[in-house]
């Protein structure tokens, strides 16, 4: 009984992977999807190649990224509030080590 139990599970599982094979045409190469098909894809229809911009200028894109006097206060706002949070914590953990370490000394 376990051998045609076994056979028939081979079998099931044979069918089963052909079942997900496809039949459309044998000859034909399998070629691998990938991320640049559909980039090439989409470069097909730009004829003319990039140019220089000679208005650029890397000086002005670093001044633009410097923060701005109300961003920096507000940071260092923010900075103030998380060291004040922490201290508390530390403030609380510390009371409950010594309640802890008293109430094991009883």
């Amino acid at each position: 009984m376990n051998k045609f139990t076994t056979a028939a599970f081979a079998s099931l599982a044979v069918l089963a992977l052909s079942a997900c094979g496809s039949s459309d045409d044998a000859s034909v190469e399998a070629e691998a999807d990938t991320v640049e098909m559909p980039a090439n894809d989409a470069m097909d229809a730009v004829a003319e190649a990039p140019v220089e911009d000679a208005d650029a200028n890397a000086a002005d894109a670093v001044a633009a990224t410097e923060p701005s006097e109300p961003v920096v206060n507000e940071a260092d706002a923010a900075g103030e509030a998380a060291a004040a949070a922490a201290a508390d914590v530390a403030a609380m953990a510390a009371g409950t080590a010594k309640k802890t370490t008293e109430a094991a000394q009883e």
